[in-house]
């Protein structure tokens, strides 16, 4: 027994949550189990909710900034948990990782610039390339004996066709759930900066990474590819805290930076919310206990899905996470198409999933599973997918 109880349930329901408390207008079936969007069920760093709890009882919530303690804690943390050495000068903010996605490619690229991204991949990347009219380019990923990697040849093909400026990466993959190696980092570095093209690298989920892989981060492997960079990192997937709206982007190159912030502080995006930078800085410098607990778990429910999957659907493919808190299914001998799966899973199964297509069309016939919550939810969820798979055939 631990330290932290991972097997204890709360009420979700009457929070306002976009998981819990909505499922019977999303869906139509109000008692579809939902295991979809990137939040978990588990209640955050005890630290976490104590330090806001303090703040709250002053009564006084006006502007705030972030505290020299604080960026020594986030230095201190990617050092330690990731070898990255980083400089306070680097660090900007956004609300979150996606904001910081739209302000780089408005600050760093003009309309019709293309903007190149990786699919089956998160949604949120398509949707800001083409909201902000720049050309999306599309580089899908290669699956070969169950695992995912990069298409190269396919990279040059389009950087050599020109127009290409921005590369959104994800890095660990979501929701393929690779860890890439820094030997493939490098090949894609080097390549992106051999015909000039700058890496918003999405680090979100660098937290989760399983035995047996270790994440690197982009701008580590480097000085080059330090200075062809921007980081978005967060506490908000570490520590389920998406809702305090706070996250750290960090730019090395002075240049890039400064197109960055002048963008930002010209649009009035400079602000900073009271409790999410508490709740960040206290995560950082108490939470490494607790991440660790979390981890072993999430280790036992991914094992436990992967085991489920192979001893009673053998026939629904699963691609092994070595990071992030999902699971890609592969339900494409089930025959259905896109909408047909979708209504399967919702009315019969009773799960509420990503479903695979929006992702790009790379993950038709796929789903993502959620596995960042108590066994006996992710237990239930796979014993209503097998009841309703077995009473379809």
């Amino acid at each position: 027994m631990g330290l932290y109880d991972f097997e204890k349930k709360l009420d979700r329901k009457d929070t306002n949550s976009v998981k819990w408390s909505f499922i019977g207008e999303y869906t139509g079936v109000n008692d579809a189990l939902p295991l979809w969007v990137a939040d978990m069920d588990f209640e955050t760093v005890p630290e976490i909710k104590e330090e806001l709890s303090r703040r709250a009882e002053h009564g006084i919530y006006g502007y705030t900034a972030r505290t020299d303690s604080y960026y020594r804690e986030l230095i201190d943390w990617l050092e330690r948990r990731q070898g990255f050495r980083v400089k306070q000068e680097w660090i900007t903010h956004s609300s979150g990782v996606v904001n910081a996605i739209y302000n780089s490619i408005y600050a760093l690229s003009d309309e019709e610039d293309g903007v190149i991204i990786q699919p089956p991949v998160y949604h949120p990347f398509a949707r800001a390339v083409t909201l902000t009219r720049r050309k999306l380019l599309l580089n899908p990923l290669v699956l070969k004996g169950g695992r995912y990697g990069m298409d190269y040849e396919g990279l040059e093909k389009i950087l050599k066709a020109g127009g290409a400026r921005l590369l959104i990466l994800c890095s660990p993959h979501n929701p393929v759930g690779r860890v890439f190696t820094a030997e493939e980092l490098a090949l894609l570095g080097k390549l992106c900066i051999h015909y000039g093209v700058t890496v918003i690298s999405d680090e979100i989920h660098s937290d989760f990474i399983y035995g047996g892989h270790t994440f690197v981060p982009f701008a580590s492997v480097s000085e080059e590819l330090e200075q062809n960079s921007i980081i978005c990192t967060a506490p908000s997937k570490t520590f389920n805290l998406a809702g305090l709206s706070t996250s750290n982007i960090i730019i090395p190159n002075k240049a890039l930076k400064s197109r960055y912030d002048s963008y930002c502080e010209a649009r009035g995006l400079k602000s900073y919310n009271i409790f999410g930078a508490l709740a960040a800085e206290t995560a950082y410098r108490y939470g490494e206990a607790w991440l660790e607990e979390l981890l072993g778990y999430l280790e036992e429910n991914r094992n436990f899905a992967v085991t489920y999957f192979k001893t009673y659907l053998p026939e629904i493919k699963v691609i092994l996470p070595e990071g992030t808190y999902f699971l890609w299914v592969d339900f494409r001998n089930l025959n259905y198409n896109k909408e047909e799966l979708e209504e399967f899973l919702i009315k019969e199964a009773r799960l509420w999933l990503n479903q695979g297509y929006i992702f790009g069309k790379e993950g038709e016939g796929y789903a993502r599973i959620n596995l960042a919550c108590q066994k006996s939810t992710l237990e239930e969820a796979l014993n209503r997918l097998l009841k309703a798979i077995r009473k379809a055939a």
